[in-house]
């Protein structure tokens, strides 16, 4: 059990869940910080220590994170040349000061009365993210956290701290980033209601083009009018993310929609709008970004399946039975259908993301679906005993085939959704 805290230790309520709580979002996290307390204050109250590069404390009864008040000091490059000062002399305002954005630089007293400031509760009733200090610049992290958080709200960059962002990526200091920390938070983000504000606030600044170039290359490709009505194949990924973010879709998923179309960006320009065999660029690109940025296995998986596979699933029902097959074993269907959820899901952000075909539902998603109930009705095991010897594999495909073939022809055209 905790114990009081003696006189005259402060206690406040900080950051996340104060700033959730001012504009009515949930905030299930709670973060504490301590003024006026030691390290050994905070263990003779009951409290655990966890923290190895500052004294953080678990408070016995809720697990909350309480934090004593410190400082910091650069002293190298990257996110990483911290120092952290905490004693009992370091007061609120210094810890707050240290805070990225002003509307993560808020607490709440023991009263509950708000303490801000640095005007946070202003900035977010005005929808801007706008930096605490000039100490912003010493973490290249931030330009990050910055784009994520315009994804979550909406909000906009205030034009001094956007200046700041792009002094972060002029020095070089973004390279310093390692790929797990970039990866964290452009995985947020995705997940985040608006991922296009991720990519206009790193566009903006310059940070897009350091750290996913392959996507940035997209930006001011034209496309085919007759196929994307947006023209341009960044301000389309832009909207299929969005698309996917409004339909809930999953982390794998949203992803692949970023990859999906990387292709075009390599495009010859004597070649625009057309862009011929972008799939077999676009898998190798989805690769590569995939693991420069150690993105997870499923992530890394649907990101390949839906650049090589977006063009063939748009044009699902008219595929020959042998592509439609062969897709659905690329995909792994039969023994992980989750790959061809997100396949399908990627895909249908992709085509529904186009102006006015939002409420478009998912046909040809549903046609792959349907034909993989197809291709799990074949009995495989009773083929396979049935097969001569070395022709089990080929007696299996040309079972499923001429179940496919059947059913497409009883089905073609007859597709209800």
């Amino acid at each position: 059990m905790a114990r009081p805290l003696p006189q005259p230790v402060r206690t406040y309520r900080v950051g996340g869940s104060v700033r959730d709580e001012l504009i009515g979002r949930p905030h299930a996290d709670r973060d504490w910080v301590v003024v006026g307390a030691t390290p050994e204050t905070m263990t003779a109250s009951g409290y655990r220590p966890v923290g190895r590069d500052f004294p953080v404390f678990l408070h016995p009864d809720t697990n909350d994170e309480y934090a004593l008040a410190r400082t910091e000091r650069k002293h190298g490059t990257g996110y990483r040349g911290f120092e952290f000062f905490a004693s009992p002399e370091v007061t609120l305002e210094q810890d707050l000061a240290r805070r990225d954005l002003t509307i993560n630089a808020m607490a709440r007293d023991e009263r509950g009365e708000l303490v801000d400031p640095f005007g946070g509760a202003r900035d977010l009733a005005a929808g801007i993210l706008r930096h605490v200090s000039p100490a912003f610049a010493e973490d290249p992290l931030r330009v990050l956290r910055v784009a994520r958080f315009a994804a979550r709200f909406g909000f906009e960059v205030a034009p001094e701290t956007e200046g700041m962002m792009r002094a972060i990526v002029r020095s070089g200091e973004l390279a310093t980033l390692a790929p797990e920390r970039v990866w964290q938070e452009i995985s947020r983000a995705l997940m985040e209601a608006r991922p296009s504000r991720m990519l206009a606030v790193l566009r903006r600044c310059g940070a897009l083009a350091a750290l996913l170039p392959e996507v940035d290359a997209l930006f001011g490709v034209p496309q085919a009018p007759s196929h994307h009505p947006e023209i341009d194949a960044g301000v389309h990924v832009a909207q299929a993310l969005d698309y996917a973010a409004s339909r809930a879709f999953d982390l794998p998923a949203r992803f692949a929609v970023l990859g999906h179309d990387l292709g075009k960006g390599t495009t010859a320009r004597d070649a625009w709008p057309r862009h011929l065999a972008h799939e077999a660029r676009s898998v190798r690109l989805a690769e590569r970004l995939s693991e420069r940025l150690r993105v997870p296995v499923d992530c890394r998986d649907a990101a390949r399946l839906a650049a090589r596979y977006h063009g063939d699933v748009a044009r699902a029902e008219e595929l020959r039975p042998a592509t439609l097959l062969d897709l659905l074993l690329a995909a792994d269907a039969l023994r992980r259908p989750a790959r061809l959820a997100w396949l399908r899901a990627a895909c249908e952000a992709d085509r529904n993301s186009r102006p006015g075909r939002a409420n478009d539902g998912d046909r040809p998603g549903e046609w792959l679906a349907r034909a993989l109930e197809v291709v799990r009705g074949v009995d495989a095991g009773a083929v396979a005993r049935s097969a001569p010897a070395g022709r089990v594999e080929r007696a299996i495909r040309e079972a499923r085939l001429k179940a496919l073939r059947s059913w497409t022809r009883a089905s073609r055209g007859q597709l209800v959704i």
